[in-house]
């Protein structure tokens, strides 16, 4: 068991990373379930997925704890977080009377997560939620830091609010029903973390990432401590992304979004697997730029496909050249007027945001990587 807190002025809250926890949700929620007052129903928001594996369990542990669980079940995938859902949610959340003293649970991945905390900052202008992450990507990311966003046609999340969750459990038994792939896609923003700031940890999961895929007990928690650790304290020395520390989490985003978008925001590529590919990018631009070496970037490659993840552009088969792939990056919500920041590489674990960069010689870079 582990226990952090992310500790922001005014409003901490504390992430427990327990195997069993979701078993014992009434135990480890108790203070978040107590606004309701006389009112029996809680409200949820999952995905079939995650109704489907887990409801039973969370209805019968309320039910001995004399509460009901109230279901809003979605679609999985990217199109869950539209306008047209959060209507139906939002809709749904005050046929409930919830108010602003209660709490909303969102069991589910990073789009679930997404998709409740964005409804709950806006419902009555802030209601509580608890992060409920059944995905290894929200466990070690999404559900802590508080970005909540729905996408819009003009891309993906640039429609969304600040707004930090009151609880986050993480069970790492619920990834026994993950799929493979998309334990891979989790596993990419476990390497992220070591890229970015923790030469040791990336290292270290070198070493052991096959124990982490594997779902063992020891090195899985380790990782995911060790990410919501170092994630809790970027967020808490600048928790709404105004300086450059909270950046240094976007690396591999912005050549990864970019690919999200070419490819349509499908299973095609996961979110997880266009970070993973665009770190490689990043660590091939930083040495085309000078600040690595080629074997440093070649190092970062080979531990993103020794993840099975996605490590080279030219095998997505995208039919596109780099310039197009730099005009989805303009959209991105990062962007500064006719500027766009980059997280690029000093060395293994120290990114930096780099804001003299030639998208010009961005798109002639891919264009490389695209016919290697």
């Amino acid at each position: 068991m582990a226990v952090i807190d992310v500790a922001l002025a005014g409003r901490p809250y504390r992430v427990v990373i327990e195997e069993g926890v979701l078993a014992r949700l009434p135990e480890a929620a108790a203070p978040f379930l107590r606004g309701y007052g006389g009112r029996r129903g809680v409200p949820f928001v999952a995905d079939t997925n995650t109704h489907r594996n887990f409801a039973a369990g969370i209805d019968s542990a309320l039910a001995e704890a004399g509460f009901v669980a109230e279901w809003f079940v979605v679609e999985p995938g990217e199109d869950a977080k539209t306008w047209g859902v959060l209507e139906r949610l939002t809709d749904w959340l005050l046929g409930l009377g919830v108010t602003r003293r209660d709490h909303v649970f969102a069991l589910g991945g990073g789009v679930v997560g997404d998709l409740v905390g964005f409804a709950c900052a806006i419902l009555k202008r802030g209601v509580g939620f608890v992060q409920l992450p059944t995905t290894l990507l929200a466990q070690v990311d999404s559900s802590v830091g508080g970005k909540t966003a729905i996408n819009t046609r003009a891309g993906k999340n640039l429609i969304g609010a600040f707004h930090q969750p009151s609880l986050v459990l993480i069970d790492p038994l619920v990834l026994a029903s993950l799929p493979a792939r998309e334990m891979r896609a989790g596993f990419a923003e476990v390497l992220k973390y070591g890229l970015l700031g923790d030469a040791g940890f990336f290292a270290w999961l070198e070493s052991h990432g096959n124990k982490v895929l594997a779902r063992e007990p020891h090195a899985l928690e380790h990782a995911i401590a060790t990410s919501i650790a170092m994630k809790a304290r970027i967020v808490a020395e600048d928790e709404r992304e105004t300086e450059d520390r909270r950046a240094l989490l976007n690396l591999g985003h912005t050549f990864g979004h970019a690919l999200e978008a070419e490819t349509g925001f499908s299973d095609r590529l996961l979110h997880g697997e266009a970070v993973a590919l665009g770190m490689v990018l990043a660590a091939g631009y930083s040495a085309r730029r000078g600040e690595i070496s080629s074997a440093d970037a070649e190092r970062a490659a080979r531990a993103i496909a020794a993840a099975g993840l996605p490590s080279e552009l030219s095998a997505l088969g995208l039919g596109c050249d780099g310039a197009a792939l730099v005009d989805h990056m303009r959209h991105d919500k990062k962007a500064e007027g006719t500027t766009l920041p980059f997280l690029l590489l000093r060395a293994l674990g120290r990114a930096y945001v780099a804001r003299d960069v030639d998208l010009a010689d961005i798109a002639a870079f891919l264009d490389g990587e695209l016919s290697a």
